[in-house]
């Protein structure tokens, strides 16, 4: 008899026809041994018996609750190698974004405001050649700095774990030199309001700070101060502490900060990885019994 699952997320053709060709789908929790879900996904789980694997459709997992689903041997697995490069390429654009004000001169121009020349009142800051620092040196993190790296910038990152690529440093060191710096930490105890006034009052008045992890790895009061008093120069965020972003937010009408709707691995192609990721992460684990992509790797002990 084939597993039963229960299905809380949108699957492409390919991943569901794989799928069902593994499991037998269930709308009844109290049936279901393993879960694909997204983000978005509230489980619960004191109707869930049966239940012994959750699949996620993204690479964070902070909406979980992991002690209760490792308290009870519930293997977590999460899909990050689909969505690295994608999501390491909206980071860099939203660095070249907000150090050319793309939005900001966009809008310029399709409000009529666009005046013969290019002085001084338009300038950005050059991107290539300068100092990047990546908070949190795991598969995103590493891959923003390959893309720094390409542009001859120099490259600093913070990580847990000492690694043989050179040029890490401890986070306020990171802050001080860095003309970019990059957030792609996941959100846990050590990394909530990891940067606060004290942190961003450590980088350069020229400075821009980057945020892809979530939102709540930055005190968001404190960067909106940052940014009227210009004691950084812009930011470039696609997370916000609230999601969607409050229209009241003071983010909304500054200049200097480019704003994106959490789209870090929104392409189609990408997308579709991951809902596939995900479905072979769960036939993995049970079908084959070889869990992979554990986050919560003690409930296998």
């Amino acid at each position: 008899m084939k597993p039963k699952v229960l299905v809380r997320h949108s699957l492409p053709q390919a991943a569901l026809d794989e799928l069902r060709a593994n499991f037998e789908e269930t709308e009844d929790p109290e049936q279901a041994e393993g879960v694909v879900g997204f983000l978005s996904t509230s489980l619960d789980l004191g109707r869930m018996p049966r239940l012994r694997a959750v699949a996620t459709v993204s690479a964070g997992y902070d909406n979980y609750d992991l002690p209760e689903l490792t308290r009870r041997r519930i293997a977590l697995m999460n899909c990050a190698d689909a969505l690295t490069e994608t999501t390491a390429d909206l980071a860099f654009a939203l660095m070249l974004a907000s150090a050319r004000r793309v939005a900001e001169l966009d809008a310029l121009v399709r409000s009529g405001g666009w005046k013969p020349g290019a002085g001084s009142e338009l300038y950005g800051l050059d991107v290539h050649g300068k100092t990047l620092g990546v908070v949190g040196y795991g598969r995103i993190g590493s891959a923003i700095a390959r893309r720094g790296k390409g542009f001859g910038m120099e490259v600093l990152y913070t990580s847990r774990r000492p690694k043989e690529t050179p040029g890490r440093v401890v986070l306020d060191e990171l802050l001080r030199r860095s003309d970019f710096v990059c957030l792609a930490v996941p959100l846990t105890p050590d990394t909530d309001r990891l940067i606060g006034s004290r942190e961003l009052g450590l980088m350069k008045p020229t400075g821009i700070l980057v945020n892809i992890a979530r939102g709540r790895v930055v005190d968001e009061s404190a960067l909106v101060e940052a940014l009227r008093r210009q004691t950084i120069r812009a930011a470039g965020l696609d997370v916000y502490e609230e999601e969607p972003l409050s229209p009241t937010s003071p983010l909304i009408g500054m200049p200097n900060v480019v704003l994106l709707p959490h789209i870090g691995s929104a392409t189609q192609e990408t997308r579709d990885a991951m809902a596939l990721a995900s479905v072979r992460n769960l036939i993995s684990c049970l079908v084959h019994g070889e869990p992979r992509n554990v986050v919560n790797s003690e409930a296998l002990e």
